[in-house]
């Protein structure tokens, strides 16, 4: 039986929207990612980079071949960790990833998801390559290792978009099915794929039916939840997972700004936490309430093919942070890219914290003054990225530098409130 302590650190929720209307196909990708209330989640940019033939990569624990050329990729990288848990790259193909529990045992090294996250993002010229690229490396290498500080391990699902289609990935050891998402879709830590796969690993039901998970007749279509997922562990994810899932159910056309509330969602209260006894899990947790909570988020358009990529990102809790684009194609300033395990104010990921620290003590008067600020500077970036998006990488200095001015004042109105 495994233990269920090694999981307490383990979450996150991913969705994609595919919309079409008589202008134009848009597909938006958004990723909570939870960990450690305390684990540093800081940016991370590499440009396109060419190898030596013989050249190896160091993942978290196992060094492989590395590819002739990675793409650039932009990714949310915890500070000791090697891959990601969200990102994307040049071309507009986006990775997010999720804690999986299934009955397989997990080995001491491997491939961390956040390891497949990365590489795919490198190697994925598409999001059906990606796909193809983290399949293959899955099977030779295997899943391990620790993927948190205290410990915990596990095996992953993954979202994979592109401006043209998505594909989840749900995974088991070495094994692995793929569904193609032609609408909407969202992953949480549970299973969504049964036998509704269209890509398989090879010898998948052989290997099931060998561990006695599977039982089904030769004419029946392996169903992977019933045969893989350890149902003990399911409810992890399952509040979350049913809240996303009616999110994506509206029936207007979503916009990046409609992601941004979801992930700071906080049950029928909107995006101001109302602690209550025996409520479920919110889409944007808090490290006073779990053991892990909401360290970085990211919402990326991936419509338009015309230009880079553009991430728009929040340190920390969502619901007392700001969502501010981010270029992918340039070097970050250092706010940005910076930050460990010890607190440091110059870093963003550590300056959100601590406002969220703040507010937290003070939910119901707090937060919306927070949120009234950030909501404003939101509206204005949206509108001056919709009228001029080559400023984008131009004036991201600006952005950093302003948002740690904003962030200071507001800081300073707290206090003074609090007297």
């Amino acid at each position: 039986m495994k233990d269920r302590t090694a999981y307490a650190a383990a979450s996150c929720d991913t969705v994609v929207a595919i919309d079409d209307d008589a202008r134009r196909r848009r597909v938006i990708f958004a990723k909570n990612s939870d960990r450690s209330g305390v684990e540093c989640q800081p940016l991370f940019y590499s440009p396109r980079l060419s190898y030596r033939v013989g050249s190896e990569v160091n993942c978290q624990y196992v060094r492989l071949p590395q590819a002739s050329e990675t793409l650039a990729v932009l990714g949310s990288r915890p500070w000791w960790l090697w891959g990601f848990e969200h990102g994307v790259n040049e071309l507009g193909v986006a990775i997010g990833n999720e804690a999986l529990f299934t009955k397989d045992e997990i080995p001491p090294t491997g491939l961390l998801g956040m390891d497949l996250v990365r590489l795919g993002l490198e190697r994925g010229h598409s999001a059906r390559e990606a796909v193809s690229v983290m399949a293959t490396l899955l099977e030779e290498y295997g899943q391990g290792g620790a993927a948190v500080r205290a410990g915990g391990s596990y095996h992953n699902s993954f979202l994979v978009a592109d401006p043209s289609q998505a594909w989840i990935l749900e995974t088991s050891g070495r094994h692995w099915v793929g569904r193609r998402v032609h609408a909407r879709a969202a992953i949480s830590n549970l299973v969504t794929i049964e036998d509704d796969w269209d890509i398989a690993s090879r010898g998948i039901e052989e290997y099931a039916r060998s561990r006695g998970w599977w039982k089904g007749a030769s004419s029946v279509k392996l169903n992977f939840r019933a045969a893989f997922e350890d149902p003990s562990l399911r409810y992890i994810g399952e509040d979350r997972y049913r809240a996303s899932c009616a999110f994506l159910e509206g029936p207007n056309a979503l916009q990046v700004s409609d992601m941004f509330r979801h992930l700071r969602h906080h049950h029928q209260d909107g995006t101001v936490d109302q602690t209550e006894p025996n409520r479920p899990r919110s889409i944007c947790c808090h490290p006073d309430q779990y053991p892990d909570s909401t360290c970085a988020s990211m919402v990326v358009e991936l419509s338009d093919v015309s230009r880079n990529p553009v991430a728009w990102c929040s340190m920390a809790t969502p619901c007392t942070g700001v969502f501010i684009p981010v270029p992918i194609g340039s070097p970050l300033p250092e706010p940005l890219v910076n930050g460990t395990d010890e607190f440091a104010p110059w870093s963003i990921w550590w300056s959100m914290r601590e406002l969220q620290r703040v507010v937290d003590a003070d939910r119901r008067a707090l937060r919306p003054i927070v949120q009234d600020v950030w909501r404003s500077w939101e509206a204005e970036l949206l509108r001056d990225f919709a009228h001029n998006p080559s400023n984008v990488a131009s004036g991201i200095w600006d952005r950093v530098t302003r948002l740690q001015d904003m962030r200071m004042n507001l800081a300073d109105r707290l206090a003074a409130f609090n007297k």
